[in-house]
This record gives C-alpha cells, structure tokens and sequence, in this order.
C-alpha cells in the first residue's frame, strides 16, 4: 500500500526518558534533551536500483534458497535479492500493482497480491513463471497468512478497486489450492493490516478508513468485537505480541505507534513514529519494535508487557517505509522507494544487535 508523501550512519541516536502520564497500564518513554544513544541495529550495506522508480511494497523470504522477494508495485515487478549479500539477482515481470508477497516453502510458490485486473497471481519459485490466478474481488492489496489454520487473509476491493468500491472484502483463501474459504465484507473503502492469534482463535482487522480494528472469530468470520482508536486516527501497519497480549499499531494521522491491549483494545502506550510509517515489526527475540518510515528506523524497546521506552532512531532515507525482520540470520531489511524523485530505489540490509550487544553510548 503505498503511502507519500544521503548516506548512512552505522549507529543512530535515541531518545529514551521516563514518563508516564498516559492513562493505563502501561509508561511510554518520552524524548528529552539528554538521551541515551544505543546502537541496536548495524547496517550491513546498500543496494542500488538505479532504474527504479516509484513505490515499493512488501517482502518475503525463502531463508533455505537465500533469496528475498520484494514488490515493485508502481513498476508491476517482482525483485529478487540474494538473501545473504543483498545482490540484486533478476527482475520478474508480469504484474500490474502487486503488493504482498507469500513465500511457500513446501511447494516452492509464491502467491503475490495485485490490485490489477489480473487478479492475486501463483507463482512458480523457481521458473518465476505465474502459473496461475487467485479469483478474487479486484483490488486485492494487504495479506496476512495464518499458520496455525494454513490459511491466507486477503483483502480486497475498496479503494484499490477499478471501479472503486465503498466496502473492502476480507477473503480466506487455501493459498495451496488457491480454494477460496470463505469472506467478511466491511463498510469502508480502506481495510489494511491483519494478525491472528497462533494460540487463541481471534483474528484482527485494522479497519484503516474507519479508525477502527475489528476482532474476528476465525473460525466463524463473524465480528466478535469492534474497537475504535483512540489518540490517533488512520491504523494501518500492525505487529502483534501475543505471549503478552500487545497490538502495535501505526497510525497515519498523525504517525504513531499506539500499543493496545489485545484483550480489551485500550491504548497503552504512545509514541512518534517516522513520516510515511508503513511497517511495523515485533522482535519476539529482542523484545523490540521496528518502524519503517521516511528518514528513520524507530526502534521501541518493550522493556515488560507495561513498559515501553523509546530505544534508537536509525537512519535510513527518504521512502524506506516498507522492512521485514528475517530471524534466523538476525537481520533487518528495508526497501528505499524513491516515489517520484528518479533518484533510483534501494535496499538496505542491517544487521539486528541482541540485547547483550546493544551498547550505551552515553550514560544516564
């Protein structure tokens, strides 16, 4: 989903002070003019796309064939890098607007949402020939796969649509067979990020027009609850903490990370997040969340399920708004989207520092 709108240091400055005055349970870390610096996150290196421009989207990766995948959804490309070095390796034609990207290891697929005519494309990984099509209302954009069901969420229609549509369809599709499951239609032209519990049998919608996220039942689809958003408006990046029961959610008016109790839909904790934020990543290991955005990476710290501070800001660029987090080789990656600027796209690949490692370049 696109949202408008130098060289790179190593480390990054960050604010981190203590404060509480939101009300809750939980204390977020306001910036101060005295601030710890640490440095969480070492920048491996830089890729240049210099004949890319417009957006990028989202990633995947295949961690055994080393390869990642990102969208090029203003050039209707596929991309594809060499996990380990960051190399670009080939550009695969073939689409209209893709958007999400679903890696399958088992049968070596991709499935690549499109918001064109063509509808959500399968992918054979290793021919990178599309061998099939995914019929669903157009306008498909944002995915989420479950995997404790097996089970893709895509959604569909609402703004993206041609013609545009004034709801937005959320279908659950078998990815395998591309067998659609079933669908739950919501009153907005503008529906964005999804995640689900491993554990429990709730699915989250943010309902991004409405300033809403819907609470699903998954295996009825029925609306179990409906939160509003409160301190901000526009959610539409999400990452989940289910051991603790904690929804990050970026919003676009203004950008923030608002941290919500996943049992109530209370808002917690508040922070600033980058200009343009259109990811947000859970760091189950680090116990960290990431936001990708215009200029910076914000990097929170959960210090316990009711605490948060504010840890680094990492430089970037201008259009690094979308990342993915690759646990097993610990490393961060960033997709630069050079918008309209023809300065040309670029990926970064930073290297993520564990806890022990992380350095105070400054004492309290």
């Amino acid at each position: 989903m696109r949202v408008r709108n130098s060289l790179l240091s190593l480390a990054a400055l960050a604010c981190a002070a203590l404060c509480a005055g939101l009300p809750g349970e939980a204390a977020a870390a306001e910036p101060a003019a005295s601030a710890n610096a640490a440095v969480v996150l070492h920048l491996g290196g830089r890729t240049e796309l210099p004949s890319y421009d417009g957006d990028f989207d989202h990633f995947a990766a295949d961690v055994k064939g080393n390869r990642l995948f990102l969208a090029g959804e203003d050039q209707g490309t596929l991309e594809v890098f060499d996990l380990q070095s960051g190399a670009h390796l080939k550009t695969v034609k073939g689409f209209e607007q893709p958007h999400g990207i679903l890696y399958l290891p088992d049968v070596n697929r991709l499935i690549v949402t499109d918001s064109g005519a063509g509808m959500t494309k399968v992918v054979d990984a290793a021919s990178y020939r599309v061998i099939g099509s995914i019929r669903l209302t157009v306008g498909a954009d944002s995915m989420y796969y479950d995997p404790s069901r097996q089970h893709l969420y895509v959604v569909t229609g609402g703004k993206n649509a041609d013609p545009k549509m004034s709801r937005t369809i959320v279908a659950e599709v078998d990815p395998r067979t591309g067998k659609r499951i079933g669908e739950m239609t919501f009153d907005t032209d503008f529906t964005e990020s999804m995640v689900a519990e491993q554990k429990g049998h709730r699915l989250f919608i943010n309902l991004t027009g409405k300033s809403a996220m819907a609470v699903v039942d998954k295996a009825s689809r029925r609306v179990i609850d409906t939160w509003p958003i409160k301190g901000a408006e526009l959610n539409a990046a999400m990452a989940f903490d289910e051991t603790h029961q904690r929804l990050f959610v970026g919003t676009r008016k203004p950008f923030k990370l608002l941290v919500l109790d996943a049992r109530s839909g209370a808002t917690l904790a508040s922070f600033d997040a980058p200009e343009r934020t259109n990811q947000v990543i859970f760091d189950k290991t680090n116990q960290r969340i990431y936001m990708a955005g215009d200029d910076y990476l914000g990097v929170i710290q959960q210090k316990d399920a009711t605490h948060y501070e504010e840890l680094a800001h990492v430089p970037t660029a201008k259009g690094a708004k979308t990342a993915i987090l690759v646990p097993e080789l610990h490393r961060l990656y960033v997709a630069v989207s050079p918008g309209e600027s023809k300065a040309g796209g670029a990926l970064l690949r930073f290297d993520v520092l564990p806890d022990g490692a992380v350095h105070s370049l400054a004492g309290n």
